[in-house]
C-alpha cells in the first residue's frame, strides 16, 4: 500500500447520504484508506460504518484504538470520539470537544496534516457551521490537497461554503466527481513537496485530541486570554494567535470557532430564559401553597401578601416567556 498517502473526509447534516454515494462509487481496488469523520449523537448507535460496509465494494467499519490502517478501507469515527491518525494506525480518543461535536472533523484533520503532509487529502462535504475548515487549511498549509463539495450541490451548504471563504482549495466539485477525482488522485504519485515544519499550534491542537493536558500540550504558548467563557465548562477561552477563522480553546481544551461559539452561547441564552421561567413558576407555586397554610392558620394578612407576590413573579414569568418567544436566535453565519 502506499504509505504515504490518507484521505480524510468530513460531513455534518446531510452527510450520511453523502458518505453513501461516495462509498458506493468507489472502486474496489482504491489504493489508500479513506477515515471519514460525520458529526453524532454521544448516545448514537454507531451504525455508520455498517451502513458504508453495505453499499459500496470496499470493506467499512468503526474504527478501534491503534488499529492499522489497510489499503481501501473505510473507517468511521464511532460516536463520541475523536478520529486521529499516527503514522500507520489509528487513535481513537476522548480529547475535549471541539465547535460542540466529538467526533468533531478538525482533530482528525490536523493529524492528517502533521503525520501525511503533501501525501493528505481532504474532503469537506455537506454541513452546518465550519468545523473542517480549521483542519483543511492545516492539509493545505503543510502541502495537501483540499477538496470541497460545490455548496450548490451540498444539502447543507455552510461547511463547504466556510471551507471556501478561508483556504485556498485545490478543487470544488459536486458529489457525483468526487469518486473519480480521487482515483485520479491516489493513482498519482505523491508529489515532491519542499519540507515545511508542521506549525507549533498544529502540533499542540493534535496533542489535546490525542487526550493531553491543554497546558502540558502547550495551549498558553500559542493562544492567549480573551474576554469571553467557555459555555460547556465555563473556564476563560483563550484565543488562538495563528490562523483564520478566529478560534478560541479553553484551559480543559474545548475548542469554537466563532460561529459554533456564537451557537453555543444561543443555546445558553435559551437554557437561561427557560430557567428563569421555571424558577418564577416554581416560585409562583409555593407562595401560593405557602399562602394557602397561612389562611388555615387565621392569618389573613400575611397571605394576602404572599398571594401578591405570587401574582408579580407570575408577571415576570410571562414577560420573559413572551420575549422567549419573540427572540430571534444569535446569527452564526459568520462570512
Amino acid at each position: 500500500m502506499p504509505t504515504n498517502q490518507i484521505v480524510v473526509i468530513g460531513a455534518s447534516a446531510g452527510g450520511l447520504e453523502a458518505i453513501r454515494t461516495l462509498a458506493r462509487d468507489l472502486p474496489i481496488d482504491f489504493p489508500t484508506p479513506i477515515c471519514v469523520v460525520i458529526h453524532s449523537a454521544p448516545h448514537s448507535p454507531g451504525l455508520i460504518g455498517e451502513i458504508l460496509d453495505r453499499v459500496g465494494p470496499l470493506r467499512a467499519t468503526n474504527a478501534k484504538n491503534r488499529e492499522r490502517l489497510a489499503p481501501g478501507h473505510i473507517y468511521v469515527a464511532p460516536p463520541d470520539f475523536h478520529l486521529v491518525v499516527e503514522p500507520g494506525i489509528l487513535r481513537v480518543t476522548k480529547g475535549p470537544r471541539e465547535n460542540r461535536f466529538r467526533p468533531a472533523i478538525d482533530p482528525l484533520f490536523r493529524s492528517a496534516a502533521q503525520v501525511y503532509g503533501p501525501g493528505a487529502i481532504g474532503v469537506v462535504l455537506t454541513g452546518s457551521l465550519d468545523d473542517g475548515t480549521a483542519g483543511l487549511s492545516a492539509i493545505k498549509q503543510l502541502g495537501g490537497c483540499a477538496i470541497v463539495q460545490d455548496p450548490r450541490d451540498a444539502m447543507f451548504p455552510g461547511m463547504p461554503e466556510s471551507a471556501l471563504a478561508h483556504v485556498d482549495v485545490d478543487y470544488v466539485v459536486p458529489l457525483a466527481e468526487l469518486p473519480p477525482l480521487l482515483v485520479s488522485l491516489t493513482s498519482r504519485p505523491v508529489p515532491a513537496h519542499t519540507a515545511v515544519a508542521v506549525p507549533e499550534q498544529v502540533k499542540v491542537e493534535v496533542k489535546i485530541a490525542m487526550e493531553h493536558h491543554p497546558n502540558d500540550a502547550g495551549l498558553q504558548e500559542v493562544a492567549e486570554p480573551s474576554p469571553f467563557a467557555c459555555p460547556e465548562c465555563h473556564g476563560v477561552l483563550l484565543q488562538l494567535k495563528e490562523g483564520t477563522p478566529t478560534r478560541f480553546r479553553c484551559h480543559t481544551g474545548h475548542a469554537y470557532s466563532i460561529g459554533s461559539l456564537l451557537a453555543a452561547i444561543d443555546v445558553g441564552i435559551e437554557d437561561s430564559l427557560w430557567n428563569a421561567i421555571r424558577s418564577l413558576e416554581e416560585g409562583q407555586l409555593l407562595m401560593h401553597r405557602m399562602a394557602d397554610h397561612l389562611r388555615e392558620r387565621h392569618d389573613p394578612q400575611e397571605a394576602y401578601h404572599l398571594v401578591d407576590r405570587a401574582d408579580e413573579a407570575k408577571r415576570q414569568s410571562e414577560v420573559i416567556r413572551q420575549l422567549m418567544m419573540a427572540r430571534e436566535p444569535l446569527p452564526v453565519d459568520t462570512e
